[in-house]
């Protein structure tokens, strides 16, 4: 008889365990709020204009259109139900016989309402897509605009020098460059000022000393105003906060400075882990709950190598995904479970055209090189061919011609729609 599981959430973990159950023993349901997967590692490009929200994102009924064992259906789950292994979801209740969870996370805000209020995110295309039409819109308005509100508009803010912050920072300092000018012939650029703050001493503080050092030298050579040590008070959507009583007057501020798990009610407190984070054992079972399993950023599982819990990267949701694949075939034939260990291959970021920083276990190096690396691998990470070709043709075109032709302000049907995105 075949088992009934069912995979909340279709980040990395959620398809790429989908993807390696295709065998006859399961049964397989995959729910999740979006009907499509979203390539996370390039949602900057989409809100700094460099590439289509559609490049980025896959139907997941296309994704899986060749396995016949796997449903699809998009709701959201409201409650988990333990003991009578059911998932309560907006469209009705699932019973399962596994339960994976890969739910990922979300902004953490750190409690602060008026920062989750009137910051901007990066969590999902949708967010990508509120970034880009409101930086354009901004664009617009300062050509008219004066006093007060022309300062505000001039000064674009990130919070948080982790590889979205830098990504983003750079990503918005070469547009300065390169394309504003000629878009806005009639105002004068050199004013719009973009700053990166971080409350650590350095940008990509999980990083290499050699990786921090080169990010912070081509920031800075690229105009990026690096605001280290600086953490943020209060923003009420026009004035920024700083703890040090510094303000910076500004009407974009984009928040990239932590996450926290996607928590579902109806797992026990006991396993609530700083973070929002599921604890979960060795072979990714959640502590005291039988037949239940969290992968990727969601799963807290400290080892010897990771006490506080692995990096809320791809590489572990995606190893993670495949070690329960496998230990959920050996439990199907009754063999015991094998626990899961992480090799950490090393990480990486891109900071603006020829410029990247790559970590690997035996070398770290930047510049050219680097940026060749990180276009590459991301490549090979994309789920498609056609994806993976339209991507390398943008990134081509723009490598030549320093431009894009994807400037476009998609506004929503109802004008005032518009005035509160």
């Amino acid at each position: 008889m075949k088992k009934k599981i069912i995979i909340i959430g279709g980040g990395f973990a959620g398809i790429q365990l989908a993807r390696k159950l295709n065998t006859g023993e399961f049964e397989i349901l995959l729910i999740d709020k979006l009907n499509h997967h979203q390539f996370q590692p390039l949602f900057y490009q989409v809100a700094t204009s460099q590439l289509e929200p559609s490049s980025i994102s896959f139907p997941l009924r296309n994704i899986f259109k060749r396995q016949n064992n796997i449903q699809i259906r998009v709701a959201e789950v409201r409650k988990i139900h333990p003991s009578s292994q059911e998932v309560e979801t907006s469209i009705g209740n699932f019973k399962y016989d596994e339960l994976i969870i890969a739910t990922g996370c979300r902004t953490n805000f750190f409690g602060n309402p008026q920062l989750e209020e009137h910051t901007y995110t990066l969590k999902s295309t949708y967010d990508a897509i509120a970034i880009r039409n409101h930086i354009l819109s901004s664009f617009e308005k300062i050509i008219s605009a004066s006093g007060p509100e022309k300062e505000a508009l001039l000064n674009l803010v990130i919070v948080g020098a982790g590889p979205t912050g830098v990504e983003l920072a750079g990503a918005f300092a070469e547009i300065k460059k390169n394309i504003l000018p000629k878009d806005y012939p009639g105002i004068d650029f050199s004013r719009l000022s973009i700053y990166l703050l971080e409350g650590s001493p350095h940008p990509l503080n999980n990083m290499s000393e050699k990786a921090k050092t080169a990010a912070t030298r081509y920031l800075l050579e690229m105009g990026v105003q690096l605001l280290t040590g600086k953490m943020v008070k209060d923003y009420n959507g026009h004035t920024l906060l700083l703890s040090d009583g510094q303000e910076i007057p500004s009407s974009t501020v984009i928040w990239a400075a932590g996450v926290k798990g996607n928590f579902i009610e109806g797992i026990p407190n006991e396993v609530r882990m700083p973070g929002e984070r599921i604890r979960v054992e060795r072979n990714n079972q959640v502590e005291g709950l039988p037949h239940i399993y969290a992968i990727g950023d969601i799963a807290y599982m400290p080892t010897p190598k990771y006490p506080k819990g692995h990096p809320q990267v791809a590489n572990v949701a995606i190893n993670q995904a495949k070690l329960l694949a496998s230990n959920l075939k050996r439990a199907f034939k009754q063999k015991a479970l094998l626990p899961f260990e992480y090799k950490d291959l090393g990480s990486m970021a891109t900071i603006g055209t020829n410029k990247a920083v790559v970590d690997l276990p035996f070398i770290q190096f930047t510049g050219y090189i680097a940026w060749l690396v990180w276009m590459f691998l991301h490549l090979m990470l994309i789920l498609s061919v056609k994806n993976k070709l339209i991507i390398f043709i943008n990134w081509a075109w723009a490598y030549v011609t320093k431009d894009t032709s994807l400037r476009l302000i998609l506004k929503p049907a109802k004008p005032e729609e518009l005035e509160s995105s």
